[in-house]
Formats: C-alpha cells, structure tokens, sequence
C-alpha cells in the first residue's frame, strides 16, 4: 500500500469521528437527557397556561409572565410530563414537546402505560427495574414541595391582584379580561398537575404489583414506601387551588 494511503488513513478517521461528534453535539445541545438550547428560553412553558384554558372552552391572557408564574410553569411540567414518556436516545435530540391537558375530550389516562414500558425496555437485570420505578417516585417526591411552594406564592398574589382590580383607575375591559385569564390560567396549572399526582401514583402501583409478581424483591418494599408517601402527600397537597370563577372542571380519564 503506497505511503501516503497510509498516512491519510488516520487522518480521514479522526475527522470523521470529529464530524460526528460535532452533529450529535449540535443535536443535543447539552448532557444526555436535556432539552437541546435551542428550544430553551425564559418563556419555553408559557404554552400551559394557552392550553389549560383552550381546553375548557376560555381565553388565555395576553399580560406577561411575572417571575412567579414563570416558575410555576416550569416547576409544572417535569409533574405533567409523563414518566418514561421520553426514550433515552430521543432526549439527546431534545425531544420536548407540549402535552395535552387532562380536560381535552380525546385524552384518555392508561394507568398501565408506564409499569408496561418500564417491564418491557430492556433491562440488565429485574432489580434495574424496581430502581428506575423508586426514582421516579422519589423524583416526585422532591418535586413536590418546590412546586406548591411556588403555588401557594402565585394564588396568594392572585388574591391581591382580584382585590386591587376594583381600586384601579380607568381600569379598561381588556385589562380586567387579562387579568381574569390569568389567573384562571394559574388556578388551572395547579389542578392539573393535581390530577397528574394522582394518576402517576395509580400508574406506580400498577406497575408494582406486577413486577411483584413477575420478579419478588425485597425492593419492592422500599417502593411500596415511597408511592405510599407520595400519596400522602397528594391527599393532603398545602394548597387547593378553586375551580375558575365559578366554572366547574371535570377531570377526564
């Protein structure tokens, strides 16, 4: 083989591999498990409140986010999006997508879908599963409090804002609308990640019973645990957020 082949060769396979480096990296745009920059902005949840209130039939407001009901949404959606939803290889392309709120008429809650995903993936060995079902659970857990920490802040001042509408001046129908809309918007986020605690604590326990019986370990005492602290928890959340002005929600599913 003559010289040069030889001395390219090399060459070739470490830009090919800097090639494709470069594209992953481009793709994903962070660590594995991250939504890409490019889809990041300050603003990147604001579509909740658009969606809560379409799907009961309302207007969302056109106000701005204030620094707390931007971390409301925030805090939100890691609550609503559905465990296992995301495969590994699909978050490396940053695969954020919006999701449909539980009061849309075709949204139908299977609360096998997540025990059936997490016994169905490839596993290294039985044990791997019951880990991955205590950490979602435990992941809950330690969203819990950050997020209705942050509810219990935004009704408060929502309460504020519904006081000092009548002491406005020249208050214009636009204005008062926005208002409204916010904070039905507010009140509705809070009720579907309410509705969301519950249904993953029904999707947990689906799932622990049958890996129970498909493979007994004493695990599934540390999991039973936990999804029965989470329910606690859920049963007796530090706030209630009320239906919006007057307006009756059903939960669907």
């Amino acid at each position: 083989m003559p010289d040069f082949i030889r001395q390219i060769r090399p060459v070739l396979s470490a830009a090919l591999f800097t090639l494709l480096g470069a594209l992953l990296a481009a793709c994903s745009g962070g660590d594995f498990g991250r939504t890409r920059e490019s889809m990041r902005s300050d603003d990147m949840h604001r579509w909740l409140g658009a969606e809560v209130t379409s799907s009961v039939g309302l207007k969302p407001s056109q106000f701005q986010l204030t620094d707390e009901e931007r971390q409301l949404r925030d805090l939100a959606y890691p609550m609503i999006e559905p465990p296992l939803s995301r495969p590994a290889w699909k978050s490396v392309f940053g695969d954020y997508k919006a999701l449909p709120s539980p009061w849309r008429q075709k949204v139908v809650f299977d609360r096998t879908m997540y025990g059936r995903t997490l016994i169905d993936e490839p596993h290294r060995s039985h044990s791997s599963r019951y880990a991955q079902l205590i950490e979602d659970v435990r992941n809950d857990i330690t969203r819990f409090e950050p997020f209705f920490a942050s509810a219990i802040r935004v009704i408060d001042l929502d309460r504020k804002r519904d006081a000092s509408m009548a002491r406005v001046s020249a208050l214009s129908p636009r204005e008062r609308d926005d208002a409204v809309a916010r904070m039905q918007e507010n009140s509705l986020i809070i009720q579907w990640v309410q509705q969301c605690l519950e249904q993953r604590i029904s999707s947990y326990r689906w799932a622990l019973e049958r890996l129970v019986i498909q493979a007994p370990d004493g695990m599934a005492a540390d999991a039973d645990r936990l999804i029965g602290e989470l329910a606690a928890q859920t049963a007796n959340p530090p706030v209630a957020s009320q239906p919006p002005y007057g307006r009756a929600v059903v939960s669907k599913g």
